[in-house]
């Protein structure tokens, strides 16, 4: 769960630059190919469907929702919304497991979620791959399962159950997440701590807010100061920070509010600020590049700057993403026309921007519309189909 904060933060950046690109979504369309098939989110009269990576129609259209491959088996619901039902199909198209559940999961360990009823009357369980109920139908909410746990929700609480659907941290706590790096972070009342996979807590309920542990740190709120903590739930870095983000590529993006200016710069895991703040908004570096909004909101643009804080692609953009498979998607505004092309790490434009919105380079491909149209381009900018 994104915290609220953050949320509203985004939305005010979104309506000062159409955007932002740190934590917001592309787009409700799928990214990356999974076991090089894509689902291509293009509703038809006659439904989803799905394709091949040389835009052969492999499956033909005939479900109101298709999701992605998982563990060679792919989501798919027949009928509409409000009554349709979910079964699992392979790459062929027939159908595994029959269209049986009112809410259903991608597999993930051999298992998935599925929930028959509604939201407010409805259970749900697990099922494996040939259909048959591995986990009996009785949680409120259920979760997919992450190394080896699942969170699940009953009674108005949250717990963890293992594969065999036993309780291995019995229903007690207000939200949970899933664990990373060994330890899941929880909320009792209003306060995050972390605990082991026994359920028991390494790091007590103190926080008012709390991140997963990402490169061995993780950042916590105490009061409306961010700073970051070790497994042992030691501060590594005080709270001193209106905002920041994870650890990546060895710097983490922090934000210090003087009178009211708000500035981003970067610190290294001591805590140590290594390009100091003065960016009116800065994301994760990656490959060692970051893109970031410099000058003032009304008429800076975004750039990319080196880990040493050094541009290296100069503020020309109105909105960009990061570098995904060797290519950044761009935006340039004219006349208050936005179209969307890609760069490549000099700066040096590839496939100009000609698009309405695009996707990431995954896997050689990425899907761009133009009007109301979806197409796959490979790196030149050539249509494949």
């Amino acid at each position: 769960m994104n915290n609220i904060k953050k949320i509203i933060s985004l939305l005010l950046i979104t309506t000062v630059l159409f955007a932002c690109n740190k934590k917001v979504p592309q787009s409700d369309k799928e990214k990356d190919f999974i076991d090089r098939w894509a689902t291509l989110k293009e509703v038809e009269i006659r439904g989803y469907r799905y394709r091949d990576k040389t835009g052969k129609i492999v499956v033909k259209p005939q479900f109101t929702y298709a999701g992605d491959f998982t563990d060679g088996l792919a989501r798919v619901r027949i009928g509409n919304k409000k009554t349709g039902k979910f079964g699992y199909i392979d790459k062929t198209g027939k159908f595994v497991i029959n269209p049986l559940f009112d809410d259903a999961g991608d597999f993930a360990d051999g298992l998935t979620r599925v929930r028959i009823g509604d939201w407010e009357t409805g259970k749900c369980g697990y099922i494996d791959k040939t259909g048959k109920i591995i986990i009996k139908l009785q949680f409120d909410n259920a979760y997919d399962f992450a190394d080896g746990l699942a969170i699940v929700y009953i009674g108005g609480k949250y717990g963890y159950i293992d594969k065999t659907g036993k309780f291995v941290t019995n229903p007690q706590f207000s939200f949970a997440y899933n664990f990373a790096d060994g330890l899941a972070r929880v909320m009792i009342g209003d306060k995050f701590g972390y605990i082991d996979k026994t359920g028991k807590f390494v790091i007590n309920p103190q926080f008012s807010d709390a991140y997963d542990f990402a490169d061995g740190l993780a950042r916590v709120m105490i009061g409306d100061k961010f700073g970051y903590i070790d497994k042992t739930g030691k501060f590594v870095i005080n709270p001193q920070f209106s905002d920041a983000y994870d650890f990546a590529d060895g710097l983490a993006s922090v934000m210090i509010v003087d009178k009211e200016t708000r500035k981003w710069g970067y610190i290294d895991k001591t805590g140590k600020i290594v390009i100091k703040p003065q960016f009116y908004w800065a994301n994760d570096f990656a490959d060692g590049l970051t893109s970031l909004y410099i000058g003032d909101k009304e008429t800076g643009k975004w750039g990319y700057i080196d880990k040493t804080g050094k541009i290296v692609i100069k503020p020309q953009f109105d909105w960009t993403y990061g570098f995904a498979d060797g290519l950044a998607s761009v935006m340039i505004v004219d006349k208050e026309i936005r179209k969307w092309g890609y760069i490549d790490k000099t700066g040096k434009i590839v496939i100009k921007p000609q698009f309405d919105w695009v996707e990431e380079f995954a896997d050689g491909l990425a899907a761009v519309r133009i009007g109301d149209k979806w197409e796959y381009i490979d790196k030149t900018g050539k249509i494949v189909f």
